[in-house]
């Protein structure tokens, strides 16, 4: 029955890989792990997260460097008040619907920054318990499903340009996967952009670390860069000064694109039946408000720009 199981994952991936649509890998995965409920090793997930660094690491290569910087200095104060608000409100909303408090603060860090990264980041610094870590990755992780299939739609809806969609779901959506495939699907250029804010607000995840350390005095809060933010930026550097031919970069996109539908396969099977099962109606409403005040809120502001 193992076996089985495993081969019908093996196909359902090799068709989300022939299809290459980021969504429709997403959500493959997910219903694999749903419906299938197979036990796999741990080196399943992890391949996952590293086909999504990769997949960043090899869009670096194909993006100019000082369009890289004009970007991140145009909207670096912009991701800094929506963080700080969203935590803020996050938290307000927590109190006033009476959510776990745990809860509460994994589930507005993880839409004010980065979703899951964000909520495995603070757990342990807030001694968050396994149950409430569970249900708030479980929570983004629906949104996600949603907004990556919903957005672009709105996105050609309300006539955004490229780079006003990129901007759009690199604040809106929890998880740099999901912001990914949702821009992949709108269009290269808001690839481009929306590559760029996201990992700005990913960033910031380490000053809310080192701030939530402090005050819970917990010695686990430390200063820590993810790698593959430095190689991004390392491989846009390159890729600025060699000057890479038309077809090569097309063949970097090519792969780039072909790693993050292979990473969204991955992270749609890390949801577990478990974890549906553990959800509760205070978190899911306060996940929900959020998102419905963050999607407008950051529309205008991606439009206004």
């Amino acid at each position: 029955m193992k076996r089985q199981k495993r081969v019908l994952l093996l196909v359902a991936f090799a068709g989300a890989l022939t299809f290459g649509h980021p969504a429709l890998a997403l959500l493959t995965g997910a219903v694999g792990s749903l419906v299938l409920a197979p036990a796999l090793p741990s080196y399943v997930d992890r391949a996952g997260k590293l086909c999504l660094q990769a997949a960043i690491v090899l869009l670096g290569f194909t993006l100019n460097v000082q369009a890289l910087w004009q970007t991140s200095r145009d909207y670096a104060g912009t991701i800094l008040i929506f963080v700080v608000a969203t935590l803020v409100v996050g938290l307000v909303i927590g109190r006033l619907v009476r959510a776990d408090e745990d809860q509460a603060r994994l589930l507005s860090t993880g839409t004010a920054i980065c979703g899951g990264t964000a909520i495995a980041t603070l757990a342990p610094i807030i001694r968050a318990r396994p149950e409430s870590v569970a249900i708030a990755i479980g929570i983004v992780f629906l949104l996600n499903a949603v907004a990556i299939v919903l957005l672009p739609w709105l996105g050609h809806a309300l006539v955004m340009t490229e780079e006003q969609f990129g901007v759009w779901v690199a604040m809106a959506i929890h998880d740099t996967s999901s912001v990914l495939g949702a821009a992949a699907i709108f269009g290269d250029r808001a690839l481009e952009v929306a590559t760029t804010v996201k990992l700005l607000r990913t960033l910031l995840l380490v000053p809310i670390a080192l701030v939530a350390g402090i005050l819970v005095r917990q010695s686990q809060a430390k200063l820590r860069i993810p790698a593959f933010l430095v190689l991004f930026v390392a491989a846009s550097v390159i890729g600025s000064v060699l000057e890479p031919p038309v077809a090569l970069t097309s063949v970097v996109k090519a792969a780039s694109h072909f790693l993050l539908v292979a990473a969204l396969f991955g992270i749609g099977m890390e949801i577990r039946r478990t974890t549906m099962a553990s959800l509760n109606g205070r978190a899911i409403l306060l996940g929900i408000v959020l998102c419905l005040l963050v999607l407008p809120i950051t529309w205008l502001a991606a439009m206004s720009w």
